[in-house]
Protein backbone atom coordinates (compact mmCIF):
# COMPACT_ATOMS: atom_id res chain seq x y z
CA UNK A 1 0.00 0.00 0.00
CA UNK A 2 1.51 3.56 -0.67
CA UNK A 3 -0.86 5.32 0.59
CA UNK A 4 0.09 8.93 -0.48
CA UNK A 5 -1.51 9.16 -3.99
CA UNK A 6 -2.61 12.65 -5.28
CA UNK A 7 -1.61 14.29 -1.86
CA UNK A 8 1.09 17.12 -1.78
CA UNK A 9 3.91 17.15 0.99
CA UNK A 10 6.46 19.93 1.97
CA UNK A 11 9.38 19.24 2.94
CA UNK A 12 12.25 21.70 5.39
CA UNK A 13 15.59 20.87 5.19
CA UNK A 14 15.51 18.66 2.25
CA UNK A 15 18.68 18.51 0.41
CA UNK A 16 20.56 16.00 2.33
CA UNK A 17 19.99 13.58 4.55
CA UNK A 18 16.96 13.06 6.49
CA UNK A 19 14.83 15.70 4.45
CA UNK A 20 16.22 14.29 1.25
CA UNK A 21 15.36 10.95 2.34
CA UNK A 22 11.82 12.35 3.27
CA UNK A 23 11.06 14.00 -0.37
CA UNK A 24 11.72 10.43 -1.99
CA UNK A 25 9.82 7.92 -0.01
CA UNK A 26 6.89 10.78 0.16
CA UNK A 27 6.90 10.76 -3.68
CA UNK A 28 7.67 6.85 -4.15
CA UNK A 29 4.09 6.50 -2.10
CA UNK A 30 2.42 8.95 -4.36
CA UNK A 31 2.74 12.43 -3.47
CA UNK A 32 4.11 15.29 -5.21
CA UNK A 33 6.70 17.40 -3.39
CA UNK A 34 7.95 20.74 -2.46
CA UNK A 35 11.92 20.95 -1.53
CA UNK A 36 12.53 23.51 0.54
CA UNK A 37 16.00 24.14 1.62
CA UNK A 38 18.32 27.66 2.22
CA UNK A 39 21.80 26.18 1.45
CA UNK A 40 22.61 23.29 -0.61
CA UNK A 41 20.14 24.89 -3.94
CA UNK A 42 22.11 22.08 -6.44
CA UNK A 43 21.55 19.19 -4.43
CA UNK A 44 17.54 19.88 -4.03
CA UNK A 45 17.34 20.24 -7.36
CA UNK A 46 18.92 16.93 -7.91
CA UNK A 47 16.14 15.51 -5.65
CA UNK A 48 13.58 17.41 -7.53
CA UNK A 49 14.38 15.56 -10.84
CA UNK A 50 14.77 12.02 -9.15
CA UNK A 51 11.23 12.94 -8.08
CA UNK A 52 10.46 13.98 -11.43
CA UNK A 53 11.79 10.71 -12.99
CA UNK A 54 9.23 9.02 -10.64
CA UNK A 55 6.79 10.74 -12.71
CA UNK A 56 5.44 13.04 -9.73
CA UNK A 57 5.54 16.80 -9.36
CA UNK A 58 8.37 18.66 -7.37
CA UNK A 59 9.44 22.21 -7.17
CA UNK A 60 12.28 23.71 -4.91
CA UNK A 61 11.85 26.56 -2.66
CA UNK A 62 15.06 28.46 -1.31
CA UNK A 63 13.82 29.74 2.21
CA UNK A 64 14.98 30.00 5.77
CA UNK A 65 12.72 28.50 8.30
CA UNK A 66 13.71 31.21 10.02
CA UNK A 67 12.24 33.87 8.27
CA UNK A 68 8.34 34.01 8.87
CA UNK A 69 7.64 35.64 5.69
CA UNK A 70 9.55 33.41 3.75
CA UNK A 71 7.66 29.98 5.24
CA UNK A 72 4.50 32.35 4.17
CA UNK A 73 5.80 32.22 0.39
CA UNK A 74 6.61 28.87 0.72
CA UNK A 75 3.15 27.63 1.84
CA UNK A 76 1.55 29.68 -0.53
CA UNK A 77 3.56 28.63 -3.71
CA UNK A 78 3.21 24.87 -2.82
CA UNK A 79 -0.07 25.40 -2.86
CA UNK A 80 -0.05 27.65 -6.21
CA UNK A 81 1.85 25.70 -8.02
CA UNK A 82 0.88 21.97 -6.90
CA UNK A 83 -2.68 22.62 -5.99
CA UNK A 84 -2.98 21.74 -1.96
CA UNK A 85 -0.86 20.72 1.33
CA UNK A 86 -1.58 17.79 2.63
CA UNK A 87 1.46 16.81 4.76
CA UNK A 88 4.21 18.97 6.23
CA UNK A 89 7.49 17.21 7.79
CA UNK A 90 9.03 19.82 9.49
CA UNK A 91 12.81 18.61 9.72
CA UNK A 92 15.05 22.00 8.83
CA UNK A 93 17.21 22.22 12.07
CA UNK A 94 20.80 23.92 13.15
CA UNK A 95 22.76 22.40 15.90
CA UNK A 96 26.04 24.73 17.78
CA UNK A 97 28.10 21.65 19.62
CA UNK A 98 29.37 23.74 22.73
CA UNK A 99 30.37 22.97 26.00
CA UNK A 100 27.31 24.97 27.88
CA UNK A 101 29.95 27.27 29.75
CA UNK A 102 31.86 28.24 26.47
CA UNK A 103 28.42 28.62 24.62
CA UNK A 104 27.45 32.47 23.14
CA UNK A 105 24.00 33.64 23.15
CA UNK A 106 23.93 33.86 19.61
CA UNK A 107 24.80 30.29 19.22
CA UNK A 108 21.48 29.66 21.70
CA UNK A 109 19.24 32.52 19.56
CA UNK A 110 20.35 31.04 16.08
CA UNK A 111 19.82 27.30 16.84
CA UNK A 112 16.60 28.46 18.57
CA UNK A 113 15.63 30.58 15.57
CA UNK A 114 16.04 27.81 13.51
CA UNK A 115 15.05 24.95 15.44
CA UNK A 116 12.09 25.73 17.41
CA UNK A 117 11.28 28.96 15.54
CA UNK A 118 11.42 27.88 12.33
CA UNK A 119 9.26 25.05 13.10
CA UNK A 120 6.56 27.33 14.62
CA UNK A 121 6.25 29.05 11.44
CA UNK A 122 6.38 26.82 8.76
CA UNK A 123 3.37 24.28 10.81
CA UNK A 124 1.48 26.97 11.77
CA UNK A 125 1.23 28.35 8.61
CA UNK A 126 0.83 24.73 7.04
CA UNK A 127 -1.67 24.17 9.32
CA UNK A 128 -3.74 27.50 8.76
CA UNK A 129 -3.91 25.99 5.34
CA UNK A 130 -4.83 22.63 5.98
CA UNK A 131 -7.84 24.31 7.26
CA UNK A 132 -8.86 26.31 5.07
CA UNK A 133 -8.88 23.41 3.16
CA UNK A 134 -10.87 21.86 5.46
CA UNK A 135 -9.91 17.97 4.30
CA UNK A 136 -6.95 17.35 7.18
CA UNK A 137 -3.92 16.60 7.09
CA UNK A 138 -0.53 15.50 8.80
CA UNK A 139 2.46 17.39 10.26
CA UNK A 140 5.23 15.30 11.08
CA UNK A 141 8.13 16.95 13.11
CA UNK A 142 11.11 15.51 12.76
CA UNK A 143 12.52 15.63 16.22
CA UNK A 144 15.49 13.68 17.95
CA UNK A 145 16.48 11.46 21.08
CA UNK A 146 18.16 15.06 22.09
CA UNK A 147 14.46 15.94 23.40
CA UNK A 148 14.78 13.73 26.25
CA UNK A 149 18.59 13.20 26.66
CA UNK A 150 20.77 15.93 28.32
CA UNK A 151 23.54 15.22 26.06
CA UNK A 152 26.56 17.04 26.66
CA UNK A 153 27.56 19.88 24.39
CA UNK A 154 24.51 20.61 23.05
CA UNK A 155 22.45 22.08 25.39
CA UNK A 156 20.60 24.48 22.46
CA UNK A 157 19.81 21.98 20.15
CA UNK A 158 18.54 19.76 23.54
CA UNK A 159 16.31 22.50 24.52
CA UNK A 160 15.19 23.15 20.95
CA UNK A 161 14.20 19.35 20.24
CA UNK A 162 12.47 19.67 23.68
CA UNK A 163 10.43 22.65 22.78
CA UNK A 164 9.13 20.97 19.82
CA UNK A 165 7.95 18.02 21.21
CA UNK A 166 5.67 19.44 23.81
CA UNK A 167 4.92 22.39 21.02
CA UNK A 168 3.66 19.35 18.57
CA UNK A 169 1.60 17.63 21.10
CA UNK A 170 0.00 21.03 22.17
CA UNK A 171 -0.95 21.27 18.13
CA UNK A 172 -1.96 17.70 18.23
CA UNK A 173 -5.06 18.61 20.73
CA UNK A 174 -5.68 22.09 19.33
CA UNK A 175 -6.04 20.76 15.88
CA UNK A 176 -7.90 17.54 16.25
CA UNK A 177 -11.76 19.58 15.39
CA UNK A 178 -9.93 19.82 12.07
CA UNK A 179 -8.57 16.37 11.72
CA UNK A 180 -5.27 17.94 11.26
CA UNK A 181 -2.65 15.03 13.43
CA UNK A 182 0.50 16.01 14.71
CA UNK A 183 3.12 13.98 15.18
CA UNK A 184 6.71 13.61 16.43
CA UNK A 185 9.81 11.62 15.16
CA UNK A 186 12.61 11.36 17.35
CA UNK A 187 15.81 9.84 15.30
CA UNK A 188 18.80 8.49 17.30
CA UNK A 189 22.13 8.47 15.86
CA UNK A 190 21.85 8.70 12.06
CA UNK A 191 24.65 8.81 9.41
CA UNK A 192 23.88 11.66 7.43
CA UNK A 193 26.06 14.00 5.61
CA UNK A 194 26.02 16.37 8.34
CA UNK A 195 27.07 14.21 10.95
CA UNK A 196 30.06 13.05 8.48
CA UNK A 197 31.30 16.69 8.36
CA UNK A 198 30.75 16.82 11.78
CA UNK A 199 33.17 13.65 12.93
CA UNK A 200 34.12 11.95 9.94
CA UNK A 201 33.81 8.52 8.35
CA UNK A 202 35.58 6.49 10.59
CA UNK A 203 34.82 7.81 14.04
CA UNK A 204 31.36 7.26 12.83
CA UNK A 205 31.81 3.81 11.95
CA UNK A 206 33.45 3.07 15.21
CA UNK A 207 30.86 4.51 17.06
CA UNK A 208 27.77 2.80 15.62
CA UNK A 209 29.71 -0.42 16.36
CA UNK A 210 28.91 0.79 20.14
CA UNK A 211 25.65 1.38 19.85
CA UNK A 212 22.83 -1.15 20.81
CA UNK A 213 22.20 -2.50 17.45
CA UNK A 214 25.51 -2.49 16.09
CA UNK A 215 25.03 0.35 13.55
CA UNK A 216 23.94 3.76 13.14
CA UNK A 217 20.37 4.28 11.75
CA UNK A 218 20.32 5.34 8.02
CA UNK A 219 18.21 8.51 6.94
CA UNK A 220 15.82 6.17 4.90
CA UNK A 221 14.69 4.49 8.11
CA UNK A 222 13.70 8.02 9.53
CA UNK A 223 11.46 8.84 5.84
CA UNK A 224 10.05 5.49 6.75
CA UNK A 225 8.62 6.44 9.76
CA UNK A 226 7.51 9.59 8.53
CA UNK A 227 5.71 8.38 5.30
CA UNK A 228 3.57 6.02 7.72
CA UNK A 229 2.62 8.87 10.35
CA UNK A 230 1.75 11.00 7.11
CA UNK A 231 -0.30 8.37 5.37
CA UNK A 232 -4.41 7.25 6.07
CA UNK A 233 -2.59 3.78 7.64
CA UNK A 234 -1.84 6.29 10.72
CA UNK A 235 -5.14 7.71 10.41
CA UNK A 236 -5.70 7.29 14.47
CA UNK A 237 -2.21 8.51 15.45
CA UNK A 238 -1.77 12.29 16.24
CA UNK A 239 0.01 13.65 19.27
CA UNK A 240 2.20 10.60 19.37
CA UNK A 241 6.26 10.48 19.30
CA UNK A 242 7.90 7.68 17.24
CA UNK A 243 11.09 6.82 18.57
CA UNK A 244 13.62 5.27 15.91
CA UNK A 245 17.17 5.22 17.66
CA UNK A 246 18.12 1.64 17.53
CA UNK A 247 17.86 1.71 21.18
CA UNK A 248 19.58 4.52 21.51
CA UNK A 249 18.07 5.75 24.37
CA UNK A 250 17.08 2.67 26.59
CA UNK A 251 19.70 2.22 29.76
CA UNK A 252 22.62 0.63 29.01
CA UNK A 253 23.80 -3.09 30.48
CA UNK A 254 26.91 -2.82 31.94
Amino acid sequence: MSGLEGKVALVTGAARGIGRACVLEMARRGAGVAINDVRFIDEAESVAREVRAMSKRAIVAQGDVSDRQAMDALVNRTVEELGRLDILVANAGRNVRKPFLEMEPQDMEETLAVTLWGTFHVSQLAARQMVRQGRGGSIVFISSVHAVLAIPGSAAYNAAKAGINHLARTMAAELTPHSVRVNTIEPGWIDTPGERAAFGEQQLREAGAQLPLGRMGTADEIARGAAFLASDEASYITGSTLRIDGGYALPRLS
